[in-house]
């Protein structure tokens, strides 16, 4: 099979903020995937998403599958870009489809859905224009996120706030930073946890994993923010999150998990993986935060492979689970 892997290179810019390219992937998760494709036997080439240029490459080279990583340009549907033009141009691609992606990637609008399929989410509340009154029902803690954003972008340990005149100012830097609407949502003290869902003939929900923060004193990072993510294991910084896989729960919580993390997947519609992010509260309900129909795949440092290597599955045959599951959708078996 002759494959395309589109994806976003992270870059460095000073001119730009510091989680800027936070959802990118690097050099070395690219080598990553492109080597476990082509240990599988296939052909691949690997595109940076440069547009015109993606047209381009499509009108001159025929592909059987595109494996797409690629998280778009901007704007709010930045991550159904590629799977639209792919859509267009009538190529088969791994991973959910336009409409799922866009979706996810509205964390508002997904825990609406949320709300209405009975699964479990915080109350949360969506300020436009930073001048809203705050409704009485929400309860602090709170915690204010960009509301369309990917990586933890914008989420910092200032970000969980006890206090009125502490969310207003949050919620007016995400406003003037990142040019979109501010999701404040009840904070859930509690385990956090990460699930990952996998298509290959059947749906599969692979061993969850825990994300235990109490290394991270230090830096007071004690969830999932972006320098948590970007600089994970970094000792100076405190950033040294310990990993159980898997998760560290009694049999009836583990089933509750990931019975809400497979409604989840389906309730957003989405194809062939994804990865969502839970917290536990002190009654061990699971809470939906958000979900990620492109999660990170990064041998290394990502969640999504180590739940995978706790299911005893190869970094190549995860690779191989994605492209049959998008081939089988596709009738290209």
């Amino acid at each position: 099979m002759k494959i395309a892997l589109t994806y976003n290179l992270k870059k460095k810019d000073t001119t730009k903020p510091a989680d800027y390219f936070s959802e990118c992937d690097s050099e070395e998760t690219i080598n990553a995937i492109t080597g476990a494709i082509r240990r599988k036997g296939h052909n691949v080439e690997a595109i940076d998403v440069e547009y015109p240029k993606l047209f381009s490459y499509f009108r001159k080279n025929s592909v059987d599958m595109v494996f797409n990583i690629a998280e778009g340009k901007s704007g709010k549907f930045r991550e159904s870009e590629v799977p639209a033009i792919l859509d267009y141009l009538k190529i088969p691609y791994t991973g959910s489809d336009t409409f799922s992606l866009a979706l996810a990637l509205n964390k508002a609008l997904t825990k609406k859905i949320l709300k209405a399929e009975n699964i479990p989410t915080p109350n949360f509340q969506v300020f436009i224009k930073g001048t809203e009154e705050l409704n009485p029902d929400l309860r602090f803690p709170l915690i204010v996120k960009p509301n369309c954003e990917g990586s933890a972008k914008g989420i910092s340990k200032l970000n969980v706030v006890n206090n009125t005149e502490d969310l207003f100012k949050r919620v007016k830097d995400i406003l003037s930073v990142y040019k979109q609407e501010a999701l404040v949502e009840e904070f859930i003290e509690g385990k956090e946890l990460t699930v990952g869902i996998l298509e290959n003939g059947k749906t599969r929900v692979l061993p969850i994993l825990e994300i235990d923060f109490s290394d991270c004193k230090n830096s007071g990072e004690y969830f999932y923010s972006w320098k948590m993510k970007e600089y994970q294991g970094n000792k100076e910084l405190g950033l040294v999150p310990t990993f159980h896989c898997p998760a560290r729960l009694d049999s009836e919580t583990e089933k509750a998990v990931k019975d809400v993390a497979l409604r989840t997947h389906r309730a957003v519609g989405c194809l062939d993986i994804s990865r969502t992010d839970i917290r536990l509260d002190k009654f061990n309900v699971p809470y939906v935060l958000e979900i990620n129909p492109l999660p990170g795949l990064d041998p290394k440092e990502s969640n999504f492979p180590i739940m995978a290597y706790a299911a005893g599955m190869k970094y190549e045959d995860l690779i191989e689970a994605i492209i049959l599951s998008a081939s089988e959708r596709k009738g290209l078996n």
